[in-house]
């Protein structure tokens, strides 16, 4: 009996094993596709701003206003990363990895051009300073999240109702510009997306089981990692818009 039972126990801490392994290979894998849409970004935002020719074609310069405004171009490029996120979130099992990596990195590229008025209303050195705060305050909330015995489901519906809000607020503030308004949709914004962070990386780490064939685990890399890529893009814009200095 006793060296049954401790089979079963040697079994059970073979399986947790297997299991924890699994899970870490799982999240290393997130985390991979997130930092290379972070990065095929970030190329695809300085070409747009640098490269004169590319800018044209999403940019017009209003020199009263000191500012940019979209061309008919830009304003594509500034939609369809939706429609690619509205795909990936509704034909994702129906898609191949293949087409998900590629679904996936055509939205980060396109998130580029969203981002190039950035680099060039503000000093290079508050984009670099806020891309740094913003890259330790995601690693923070994301090693809690990943760490945490505290179950973060209220806090995640809370979050939830609190981005609705936020995106009223915003459609609100298209309307009738007001710098207070602009100060309060930005500080909320950091406070949301930072515990963001830290629910949808328990939640990435709670739906991974080892049982997942390739291709299953393969797709659900994809959606965590355009979670946690969403939480930083947006992270970063609300920091951006309390801390950058403008050119």
């Amino acid at each position: 009996m006793a060296e049954f039972d401790n089979r079963v126990l040697r079994g059970q801490a073979g399986t947790a094993a297997t299991i924890d392994q699994g899970l870490r290979a799982h999240m290393l894998r997130v985390y991979n596709y997130m930092l290379s849409g972070l990065v095929l970004t970030g190329i695809s935002a300085w070409i747009v701003a640098n490269v004169a020719p590319v800018r044209s074609l999403f940019f017009q310069y209003l020199p009263q206003q000191g500012t940019y405004s979209l061309s008919m171009l830009g304003w594509v490029a500034l939609f369809a990363p939706l429609g690619l996120v509205l795909l990936l979130s509704f034909r994702i099992n129906r898609m191949s990895v293949q087409a998900a990596q590629g679904t996936f990195w055509g939205y980060a590229a396109l998130m580029g051009v969203s981002l190039a008025p950035f680099l060039l209303l503000y000093t290079g050195a508050s984009v670099a300073q806020v891309f740094f705060i913003t890259a330790a305050t995601f690693g923070a909330m994301s090693l809690w999240g990943y760490t945490t015995k505290r179950d973060l489901t209220g806090l995640g519906s809370f979050l939830f109702m609190g981005l609705i809000g936020l995106i009223i607020a915003s459609l609100v503030g298209m309307f009738f510009q007001s710098s207070m308004l602009q100060f309060i949709i930005s500080v909320a914004g950091v406070l949301i997306f930072t515990g963001l962070t830290a629910y949808d990386t328990q939640k990435i780490k709670e739906m991974y089981y080892a049982e997942m064939d390739g291709t299953v685990a393969g797709r659900a890399a994809i959606m965590g990692a355009l979670a946690l890529y969403l939480d930083f893009i947006n992270l970063f814009i609300m920091l951006m818009r309390l801390m950058g200095d403008r050119r």
